[in-house]
């Protein structure tokens, strides 16, 4: 099967945004005053992080292609 190149990349893009969806919920209970709330922020943080370098390379790719 074909993969269609644009809804590869989309998944990336769409998952940053999802994530960074967690992020602002998880801030929000964090701030008012749930720890655990911190932890699961600091977790979409680190995957956003992961993510946004994916997502440079595949748009560099793109680019170059």
């Amino acid at each position: 099967t074909r993969i269609d190149v644009k809804d590869f990349f989309m998944n990336t893009h769409d998952s940053i945004v999802n994530l960074f969806e967690t992020y602002t919920f998880e801030s929000e209970k964090f701030a008012s005053g749930n720890k655990s709330a911190g932890t699961r922020a600091r977790k979409a943080l680190a995957e956003i992080s992961k993510l946004c370098k994916e997502r440079r390379a595949e748009i560099q790719n793109l680019k170059n292609g």
